[in-house]
């Protein structure tokens, strides 16, 4: 090869050394989340008493539940899914350090000391070659070029992924939050209803006891009795539903706070009261929900990874050039350091496979890749938007329904203050009092189930949301 071809290829070596191959990430513009939509206020929050404003990190504390409290913080320090999230974000750290090992120096050394019989014909000799005490000695050093900028793309998408793996750890704070919220109002709901279903049942063993007394006494028809007793047996058959639901509601804090269910607190079995909120609920919009969730965050950085490896499957399409030297001593073991021993190779280490179709295909591969992560990304935007919309709007229609039946529970407590007193005034008998008893506690019944499912709107709204996370 002569001058002029050597400094051709030097020009084309420096020049390829100032490329960095593939597309320079950056939110695509066609992007939904750079939608005008996507930015508004949420239609649902129109639906009722609903704030404006940006929903606190620890939204929990909204409830002003100390026990609410403590169950999410146990949950946050020792949830299995966190620390496999926790371990996760670690690996794709450790992954980011050996990406960028990749362009250090690599300084290797090697000794070795043998007593061996060399062979003369592997020297074209025909006599025998003394034994010898041979002696080999030497460093080499190693620098790869990132000719195309591979390397350096392939650190962009480590980096890339350790954000992921930091959001999927956010993702999963946010959904065990919600998932003790939710078991805790779900607890506590089956409480309280459990009672209203034993008070209810006590009035109809009452009611039993005087139609049992009156059927006995010939002043109710025998059909009477079989109808109180099915009453009685219906309100009976209930309760256990209404055990077994708290049951499996305090294990599933056991085992979200990091304990087997056998472990529970048992202060749990006590709670019969609904966490009440303590101010209306602040959404924000859409704007501020898509800077929050932080599986939006994931899908945009995962999109930022694909994007990075385009250019590491182009990177592939260039020659390798490695820079290397190497030095020291080789020779019996007596002359080492003398001139005749000393070695050393000083130059760069060129290997280049001509781009064929398995290159060309992994090339297909990361832009097909990267137009999938965008799909991805863009239908985790309208989930998440459609998510908070549905939460809204189920919320606040079961606010409504809840307003209703609280109206209807009053009204039968009323009714049943002015039954119990025309009863003791000798104008009503003690079945219509009892009657009048039945009536409010199946108002109140009906009121708790609502109550729990708000409660549990509740909880599926800030989930959507996407609190929970600093």
């Amino acid at each position: 090869m002569n001058a002029r071809s050597l400094s051709c290829c030097g020009a084309m070596l420096l020049l390829a050394a100032c490329t960095i191959v593939g597309p320079n990430y950056q939110l695509p513009a066609q992007s939904l989340i750079n939608s005008t939509s996507a930015h508004l206020p949420f239609q649902g929050a129109d639906l009722h008493e609903f704030t404006r404003g940006e929903i606190p990190d620890d939204w929990w504390r909204l409830y002003n539940d100390a026990r609410l409290n403590q169950l999410i913080e146990a949950a946050l320090a020792a949830n299995t899914d966190l620390r496999i999230a926790a371990a996760n974000l670690a690996r794709s750290e450790a992954v980011v350090m050996e990406m960028n090992s990749s362009k250090d120096v690599k300084v290797g050394a090697s000794a070795t000391a043998v007593r061996a019989q060399e062979s003369g014909e592997a020297y074209l000799l025909q006599n025998k070659i003394p034994v010898e005490n041979l002696a080999n000695a030497g460093i080499n050093i190693s620098y790869q070029l990132d000719l195309a900028g591979g390397l350096k793309r392939a650190s962009e998408a480590a980096l890339a992924d350790v954000e992921v793996s930091r959001a999927a750890r956010d993702v999963a704070r946010i959904s065990i939050a919600a998932d003790v919220a939710y078991a805790y109002t779900e607890a506590c709901a089956a409480g309280h209803e459990l009672d209203i279903a034993r008070h209810n049942l006590d009035l109809q063993q009452q009611n039993q006891s005087a139609i049992a007394r009156l059927v006995a006494g010939g002043r109710k028809m025998t059909v009477e009795l079989p109808r109180a007793n099915n009453h009685v047996e219906q309100i009976r058959a209930i309760i256990p539903a209404f055990i077994a639901r708290r049951r499996i509601a305090i294990y599933q804090l056991a085992v979200l706070t990091g304990h087997p269910p056998g472990e529970y607190s048992r202060t749990l079995e006590s709670c019969t009261q609904l966490p009440k909120l303590s101010s209306p609920i602040p959404v924000g919009d859409g704007a501020a929900l898509l800077r929050r969730r932080p599986d939006i965050r994931q899908a945009e950085r995962a999109l930022a990874a694909a994007t990075a490896r385009i250019g590491v499957a182009t990177a592939a399409l260039y020659p390798n050039i490695t820079l290397g030297f190497s030095g020291g001593a080789t020779g019996i073991m007596g002359h080492m350091g003398e001139l005749p021993t000393q070695r050393w190779s000083l130059g760069p280490l060129i290997s280049w496979s001509l781009p064929g179709n398995l290159e060309r295909s992994r090339l297909r591969q990361t832009d097909a890749n990267a137009d999938a992560a965008l799909a991805r990304f863009d239908g985790i935007i309208l989930k998440s938007l459609q998510e908070v919309e549905s939460a809204l709007t189920i919320l606040a229609r079961d606010l409504d329904r809840s307003a209703a039946l609280s109206k209807a529970r009053d009204d039968a407590t009323e009714a049943g203050h002015q039954m119990h007193t025309l009863y003791h005034a000798g104008r009503l008998s003690y079945l219509d009092e009892l009657d009048a008893q039945r009536n409010l506690s199946n108002s109140e019944a009906v009121l708790a189930a609502c109550d729990g499912q708000v409660a549990a709107d509740q909880v599926k709204l800030f989930l959507a949301l996407g609190g929970g996370w600093r």
